[in-house]
């Protein structure tokens, strides 16, 4: 399994190389992951290849070629069974395109919505329950369907096998229920919320991490409410 780090980095290079055919520079590939120091991708870059995800060529600059990805990344492109969500890819290894005029507000791909940030969510440790809004943010109409929506900010890294990462922005609908397989914002023991696959043990409710680092959380029924399910995703890169 890859860290965060590398697997941010495996796919900013494959990325670059579509766009160019060049890998990217060191100093390029450090800002896009937000490093302090080109020694922190030598190490990621060693570690990749390692693990044949990646190939150094010899007596060439800038020579790395991407033999592999991981097969996380390969399901993220297929339907989930329980959970398939929309997903805005950022800007990582992308050149900026050039400002475009707005479409006419009767154009349906124009159409956007406006969805409550509610603050963080935990997909790790557990923290406090979630938070008043702070700002609304704008989606695509499609994302969201209807019924009542809102945003969380993602903390922890229990669901990156799920596709989500630190940071992440998930949007949630709002409903108390859910079905085996869904990814939920749970409200436990009604002061912690935490994103996680639900499922039903028994009488019981399990609150299943996508991380092998992480065990399955056990509840009573009483102790768990479902506060939405996830249904949109949106990364930004820096």
């Amino acid at each position: 399994m890859l860290t965060r780090k590398q697997h941010e980095l495996l796919l900013f290079i494959n990325e670059r190389m579509k766009e160019s055919g060049i890998p990217p520079s060191f100093d390029e590939m450090k800002d896009a992951l937000d490093l302090a120091s080109k020694s922190g991708i030598h190490r990621l870059i060693t570690a990749l290849e390692e693990r044949g995800f990646i190939r150094r060529l010899p007596n060439r600059a800038r020579a790395l070629e991407v033999i592999k990805l991981p097969d996380s990344y390969q399901a993220n492109l297929q339907p989930r069974r329980g959970f398939s969500p929309s997903v805005i890819e950022g800007s990582l290894g992308k050149q900026p395109e050039p400002a475009r005029r707005a479409e006419p507000a009767n154009d349906e791909a124009s159409h956007v919505a406006e969805v409550p940030m509610m603050g963080r969510i935990a997909a790790g440790v557990p923290i406090s329950a979630i938070q008043n809004i702070t700002h609304n943010i704008t989606v695509p109409a499609e994302m969201i369907g209807p019924g009542d929506h809102y945003a969380l900010e993602v903390k922890g890294d229990s669901m990156i096998d799920a596709g989500i990462f630190d940071g992440d922005t998930v949007v949630i609908r709002n409903m108390s229920t859910a079905n085996p397989g869904d990814i939920i914002v749970a409200l436990v023991d009604d002061e912690e919320a935490t994103l996680k696959r639900f499922r039903r043990k028994g009488a019981s409710i399990a609150l299943e991490a996508a991380n092998p680092a992480y065990e399955t959380r056990i509840f009573g029924p009483d102790r768990v409410k479902v506060q939405g399910k996830l249904v949109g995703l949106i990364r930004r890169y820096h």
